[in-house]
């Protein structure tokens, strides 16, 4: 039009309208933040992609010990392999105040002797308690032997054994303690005998409780070709092997581990909210099916061991895992074929984890989770959260809060479109109908002034909206913005574009001159702003609960928005500054009545889009009930 400054004006307001400079900031401040939240629930995010990706799990693989129990183990039955005097598991809960009957002290004796003198592990300390608590000041306490040395555990044979040296030199002793076919292979039982001690073993546990087996070898003197005569004991002229001991079964030992007590009503969430949970123990199936029962979990088909999974071939595992809750003698390795036969079947994983041997499944589910009192650093590494109290309900706490973030960056992307979609558009319109320019930079840079803190602050500090458990886990196929997102957000910014624009018009039309105009439709786009911002905190009706908000952040920023508003309109300084006239209360009715078209706009789009909301969580209801 000939004027330089005003072409100049109009096009860093219409640059300041249209960049999408807050997306990166608000995409960086959500996930940081809410990295932060999901720590309050004692969950470490060490991936910020982990924040996004936990609402859309559809199954969560968790151990079941320390994780659906409290990891506080302690010694319940005692079953002495002196059928004559002990035929019964002796139960220790039935006799509480009495002393151990003599049948079974060798029994706890190489229970102490074949852990750690100072142990960390719950199992063994429950050993030591026992022994202080019933065998104290008797000789079946060896506290001045020497521990020559350690067989550990192995893949091949789940059972460990130490080698201790009398105080006289004369005596050597070897605890074994370890799962009962273990140690019932190092005592070479015979088929006969291994029947006898499955059904003894399979009754144990189906009370809910960790069976181990306990063996012993005794070697006095030193003979050959075990030990060197003494005092020149070396340990290296020990057997490579724990079966080159000549072992003797002693008894089995039944230790029970309390379910933690939030985890039933954790696990009921999981089956509201759509997901399944899958189970995968060490232990024998009954015992894995006895605490399922008691924290709720539902078992769809029956349990599948880690020795049936070796012999299944990957198709048969993706066939299989549909209808598996529950993986019963499983071992570390074998996680890694169970997350990749889920992920075949297009779940989002969720699986936990503590060993060395679990990092390549924590790496290759979407969300690994590492346990962070038990865990190992390789496992903490490989996994993207970290359970800090290894509670599952902290896992239920994680996954709805991740829910709830990406419901409010997806409501704060919305937001910022359609609020972005009036300020472009009234910085463009006037310029090209040659109309006078109604937002200069410093409305724009006003403006702002509420955008940035809403969609970054208050937004992201809406609490999460009470279905945000009662409905299925989003497809993770589905993008951030979708088709449905963006034209809710059009039609959202268009609405406060035309009611600014019919205010805009009207008043040139009516010859009340370029500042009056302007100051009626920027104080417009204000008000229908705030009023965005109250309609976009949630996706339900909007009601005068909104006034009981937890959301400071909320206050603050519609507040200020207004008392700022009153400053620039009434304040002779900066009203000059804004290039706006003196708006009276006729004036300012005027506008209130656009901002409420504008908020009964965008409540009614709400209700228009709620019911394929509905219908869909209905057509996910089905697969929740098969779950």
């Amino acid at each position: 039009r000939g004027d330089w400054l005003k072409g100049f004006l109009a096009g860093i307001t219409l640059a300041m309208a249209i960049l999408p400079n807050e997306f990166p900031v608000v995409v960086t401040i959500f996930l940081a933040l809410g990295a932060w939240r999901i720590s309050q629930k004692h969950v470490l995010a060490r991936r910020a992609s982990a924040v996004e990706t936990l609402g859309s799990a559809m199954v969560l693989c968790v151990d079941k010990t320390g994780t659906l129990t409290l990891n506080q183990m302690a010694v319940q039955q005692l079953f002495a392999y002196n059928h004559a005097e002990n035929p019964h598991p002796y139960n220790l809960e039935l006799h509480l105040r009495e002393s151990l009957p003599e049948a079974v002290h060798e029994l706890v004796e190489f229970c102490i002797l074949a852990s750690q003198r100072d142990p960390f592990d719950p199992m063994e300390k429950a050993f030591k308690e026992l022994g202080d608590r019933y065998l104290a000041h008797t000789e079946h306490l060896h506290d001045d032997w020497i521990l020559l040395r350690e067989y550990p555990l192995s893949p091949h044979l789940l059972a460990m054994s130490h080698v201790w040296q009398s105080a006289d030199g004369k005596q050597y002793e070897i605890a074994a303690k370890g799962a009962p076919e273990a140690i019932a292979d190092l005592c070479h039982f015979t088929p006969q005998q291994q029947t006898i001690m499955a059904a003894q073993v399979s009754e144990m546990a189906n009370q809910g409780l960790r069976v181990l087996g306990v063996a012993k070898a005794s070697l006095v003197d030193a003979p050959p070709p075990f030990l060197p005569p003494h005092p020149s004991l070396n340990p290296n002229h020990l057997p490579d092997e724990q079966h080159d001991f000549p072992f003797q079964f002693i008894g089995l030992v039944g230790l029970s581990d309390p379910v933690r007590p939030n985890v039933a009503a954790a696990i009921q969430e999981c089956y509201t909210a759509g997901i399944r949970v899958v189970m995968i123990t060490g232990d024998y199936p009954g015992t894995a099916q006895t605490i399922a029962r008691q924290i709720g979990l539902m078992q769809m088909g029956a349990i599948l061991t880690g020795a049936e999974l070796d012999l299944m071939s990957e198709a048969e595992l993706e066939q299989r895992i549909q209808s598996t809750n529950i993986f019963a003698r499983a071992v570390p390795e074998q996680k890694l074929r169970l997350v990749n036969a889920l992920k075949a079947k297009g779940e989002v994983v969720a699986m936990t984890g503590d060993g060395v041997n679990d990092a390549p499944a924590l790496k290759s589910a979407q969300i690994g989770i590492a346990m962070g009192q038990r865990g190992t650093d390789v496992a903490r590494e490989s996994a993207a959260l970290v359970l800090l109290d290894d509670d599952f309900s902290s896992i239920v706490q994680a996954v709805k809060l991740g829910r709830r973030i990406f419901d409010n960056l997806r409501k704060a992307m919305a937001y910022l479109l359609a609020i972005h979609i009036p300020i472009a558009g009234m910085s463009l319109i006037p310029v090209l109908f040659k109309l006078p320019l109604v937002l200069l930079p410093v409305h724009v840079a006003f403006l702002h002034l509420i955008i940035d803190p809403a969609c970054s602050i208050v937004l992201e500090a809406e609490p999460a909206e009470a279905t945000v458990m009662q409905r299925p886990p989003r497809n993770p196929k589905e993008p951030l913005f979708g088709r449905k997102t963006l034209g809710l957000a059009v039609l959202q910014g268009v609405g406060i574009l035309a009611i600014a624009l019919v205010i805009f018009v009207v008043a040139l039309y009516r010859r009340q001159g370029e500042l009056d105009a302007r100051a009626l439709t920027f104080t417009t786009l204000i008000l229908a702003n705030l009023g965005l911002i109250l309609s976009e905190s949630s996706s339900s009706r909007l009601s005068l609960k909104i006034l009981k908000s937890p959301n400071a952040a909320l206050w603050w920023v519609i507040g200020g928005g207004l008392v700022f508003l009153a400053i620039v309109l009434y304040v002779p300084f900066l009203r000059q500054l804004f290039s706006f006239s003196f708006l009276h209360p006729i004036d300012l009715a005027i506008c209130l009545g656009g901002g409420a078209i504008a908020l009964l706009w965008f409540e009614q789009l709400k209700f228009l889009n709620r019911p394929q909301r509905v219908i869909q969580s209905k057509s996910k209801k089905p697969m929740q009930e098969n779950l």
